[in-house]
């Protein structure tokens, strides 16, 4: 009888590393190895043999770069979604795609399973399964930090086994930062960092330049939107998304553009300190509102702002494939039908300062914007209007005077 299959979240990293054998072991199983390319660079050099090697039957390791910035980061970066005011959900918004590539890898396969190294303390658990479950109800989910026959019950029993089983890793318990790196960011987690009362050391910092040792002189970078989506730099058409991103990354690294310390509160009610780097989207984000600012009118950005922070809550607990997702899409596609033009900004020493905006949908009218009386506005006008928008506060005063 043919042994069940097992697809696995592989990153080749710390808590992977010795889930395969395990698998093997609690399951009796054939494990298939999947990762995906998001930008990760160095970490996927000689992924497919350490996997085969340390007992996985295949392993994929599949390009998915193009795609996630197309149809996870830029909607996220149009909706505007930030969480809790800092997070740019450079992690959040990767897992629903690995996830469901794990979901079409495990029908290719014939796999009954799926599995991930996410902890029990963590949000991946939560946007791993939540995808599993939306898009194939009928595999069995493993996790196992959530499984009692899992006893590493730390990351530095999880390295003493590594090195009990000649499994290579690249951490140590002198450097023991939980990290998560693609093309839009890096995490830092864990060791010094976990108590908020310690400043990141320089160490910390891997994808962009220290403060301190920015550029003493400003750069100037100009960034063109079609309908919200970025598509060019400087004047020139980028060939793709990547090379959009990868160009904006080299640039906002070189002026410590995107770094950031922040104590979040995690889905499942743990405050978590973390810093993240995130260069070019951060600038990304930055003239994506500048031309919102233009181009949209007051009501629409006004409920605009409100639903990024529903979608930025979407993203971060997991709820990427929901309908309530995809209608927020919906609604902020349309809303960037106007957002068409060029943004210029300054750059300097973490700093990104507005340095000038147009579109040929600008709603910023000259004449209606300076102090002097134009056809389009009489002044006299704002008397009445104000008489009408005041009157229930005008009423509400004339009962306060009569209870006084």
């Amino acid at each position: 009888m043919a042994k069940q299959k097992c697809v696995l979240a592989y990153s080749g990293g710390l808590d992977t590393s010795v889930m395969i054998q395990w698998l093997i072991d609690t399951f009796d199983c054939e494990v298939i190895a999947v990762c995906g390319n998001l930008g990760q660079k160095d970490e996927l050099e000689g992924l497919e043999e350490k996997a085969l090697k340390t007992g996985a039957v295949k392993a994929y390791i599949e390009d998915l770069q193009e795609e996630y910035i197309t149809d996870y980061i830029y909607p996220v970066l149009k909706a505007g979604a930030v969480y809790e005011n800092k997070y740019l959900l450079g992690t959040s918004h990767g897992r629903p795609l690995i996830a469901k590539r794990m979901v079409e890898i495990a029908r290719k396969e014939g796999a009954t399973m799926v599995a991930h190294g996410a902890t029990g303390k963590g949000n991946d658990q939560v946007r791993f399964e939540l995808t599993f479950m939306a898009l194939a109800p009928d595999l069995t989910i493993i996790s196992p930090w959530k499984d009692d026959r899992w006893t590493l019950t730390s990351r530095e029993e999880c390295i003493e086994y590594a090195e009990a089983h000649n499994i290579p890793l690249t951490v140590s318990k002198e450097k023991i930062y939980s990290e998560d790196a693609n093309i839009w960011h890096i995490s830092h987690e864990g060791g010094e960092l976990e108590d908020p009362g310690n400043e990141p050391l320089d160490t910390v910092y891997t994808k962009s330049t220290l403060l301190e040792e920015a550029p003493d002189t400003p750069e100037y970078v100009e960034i063109d939107f079609e309908k919200g989506v970025p598509v060019g730099i400087d004047g020139e058409r980028m060939s793709s998304a990547l090379a959009l991103v990868e160009k904006l990354n080299n640039l906002g690294a070189k002026h410590a553009i995107g770094q950031i310390d922040i104590v979040e509160n995690r889905l499942v009610g743990i405050k978590s300190r973390g810093v993240y780097e995130t260069p070019g989207g951060t600038i990304l984000y930055a003239a994506h509102q500048n031309l919102e600012e233009l181009t949209l009118d007051r009501d629409t950005f006004h409920e605009k702002q409100k639903l990024a922070l529903t979608y930025a809550d979407l993203v971060y607990d997991g709820k990427w494939f929901t309908p309530l997702r995809e209608a927020i899409d919906a609604f902020v596609d349309s809303t960037q039908e106007s957002v068409t033009g060029k943004v210029r900004l300054k750059l300097y020493k973490g700093n990104i300062v507005p340095a000038g905006a147009w579109s040929k949908n600008s709603l910023y009218v000259d004449e209606l914007a300076s102090f002097d009386d134009v056809e389009l506005y009489d002044q006299k006008d704002a008397g009445g209007f104000i008489r009408c928008f005041g009157l229930p506060m005008k009423v509400e005063g004339m009962r306060h005077r009569k209870e006084l």
